[in-house]
């Protein structure tokens, strides 16, 4: 049953900015600068690798080195208390904490080397997600929205969705490179949220107040009642509500895009192995948008990113207890989830076609603190990428002994929204023609 806004459901280095790299990838298809017709949008889809992304968004800032780059022989005020175990994967060992992904090693590959150029939140989290810095110009677009540009929307699902309770933010401002930036809010992702039990909520709806379940099949009275409502607003806020509301008013209206959203459709025990949490719901959410065919799912961890605050929901930003939450709850959610969506998509034969890709936007200080945790690291964290195009079973990167700094070539951002961009069928010649991800070059080691 429809609640209040609900669905019920019980249930390789990288160049300058302004450098270019051509890359043998590249298709001399273009689009242009308009949206695409359906059957340029086939097209591309054919022709890519990926037809769809799945980007699990773990904010806050996940520790590199109690998780998938452990440092046994460095001193205790580095290598913290966690034991090491081997994986599937020749030579790598994961912490104690993720057994799952470590048996499952060779479904994905790790980089162990990346690097950006932001040690704050919302800053790092714009340039994790777009590339560049917030400060560097006009905002750029989030990678999911160029992949939306690129495909168009065909049908009732929107081409890019955020999974979660908001756009990620810390206490005082969000990320800023959440959404399309120079290629407009056309390209924004819609949001839906996830329960732990399953119920599926569409914050749109929430804006029109007094929305009921019997009103939604009323058409002549939801429309008298926007009428009423677009009067109460600025003028450039009826036209960004106007398009999330004939979004969520279409999917609603489509049968098809509604089961999407059914979880009650899965067994039991398919939802059993995500986890009764928010997490892992919205990760089988996310499985159910790939299987729609939706092109760019991203799965966001939490939308702030402090463990504790008032109203939080606990994000990776563990200046306090960061042992105690990764043993008990982060990394047992996170372990548990990750490995069920790479069974499920590979059981349903989806991982051949869907690219899965799991970081944060920066590592912790491999130094324990004075507070017996652990702080913001720019300078080297993690990423795991599965499925279309990607070769599994590989260790990409290494760091220092005490897991400071890359000693093989830095992976950014920049180049992590260049390789999603190629897998999906978007190549030089067509980023160009986008003004997107100028500058940015293949990760060739994971391909």
């Amino acid at each position: 049953m429809l609640e209040f806004g609900q669905f019920k459901a019980n249930t390789c280095g990288g160049v300058g900015r302004r450098g270019f790299l051509k890359t043998a990838a590249s298709v001399p298809v273009a689009l242009g600068a308009g949206i695409p017709t359906f059957a340029e949008a086939e097209e591309a889809r054919r022709r890519a690798k990926a037809k769809s992304v799945l980007l699990l968004w773990l904010w806050g800032g996940p520790s590199h080195i109690d998780m998938v780059d452990p440092k046994p022989d460095a001193p205790m005020e580095y290598r913290g208390p966690f034991g090491t175990i081997p994986t599937r994967t020749t030579g790598m060992h994961f912490t104690e904490l993720l057994p799952r992904l470590a048996s499952r090693s060779d479904k994905f590959s790790v980089i162990r080397s990346m690097r950006t150029t932001n040690g704050g939140h919302p800053g790092a989290g714009t340039v994790g997600l777009t590339g560049y810095e917030e400060n560097a110009g006009p905002i750029q677009p989030n990678f999911g929205s160029i992949i939306a540009k690129h495909r168009g929307q065909q049908d009732a699902l929107p081409p890019f969705f955020y999974v979660g309770q908001g756009i990620p933010r810390d206490l005082p401002r969000r990320i800023e490179g959440y959404g399309g930036g120079t290629l407009g809010k056309a390209y924004d992702p819609f949001l839906v949220s996830c329960s732990e039990d399953g119920n599926v909520g569409i914050p749109t709806l929430k804006m029109l107040p007094g929305m009921t379940p019997d009103r939604i099949t009323d058409r002549r009275e939801m429309l008298a009642q926007l009428d009423q409502t677009q009067r109460q607003l600025e003028n450039a806020r009826i036209r960004d509500w106007n398009r999330s509301y004939q979004a969520a008013y279409g999917l609603l209206t489509e049968s098809g895009a509604r089961e999407a959203f059914d979880l009650t459709q899965e067994s039991q025990r398919t939802r059993d192995s995500y986890g009764q949490t928010t997490f892992g719901q919205s990760c089988l959410l996310a499985r159910r948008l790939v299987e729609a065919k939706v092109p760019y799912v991203q799965v966001n961890w939490s939308e702030y990113v402090e463990t504790f605050t008032p109203n939080g929901d606990f994000g990776w930003d563990t200046h306090i207890y960061n042992f105690e939450l990764l043993q008990d709850r982060h990394c047992p959610i996170f372990d548990r989830a990750f490995s069920a969506l790479l069974d499920d998509l590979d059981d349903r034969g989806l991982m051949e076609e869907t690219l899965v890709i799991a970081m944060g936007e920066f590592g912790r200080t491999p130094r324990i603190s004075n507070r017996a945790a652990r702080e913001h690291w720019q300078h080297c964290y993690f990423s795991i990428w599965a499925g279309a195009g990607i070769q599994p079973g590989r260790c990409i990167g290494q760091s220092d002994a005490k897991a400071e700094h890359p000693v093989t070539r830095p992976i950014t951002p920049l180049m992590a929204g260049t390789t999603i961009s190629e897998l999906c069928g978007i190549g030089a010649r067509e980023r160009a023609e986008m003004k997107v991800l100028d500058g940015g070059s293949l990760i060739h080691e994971l391909l």
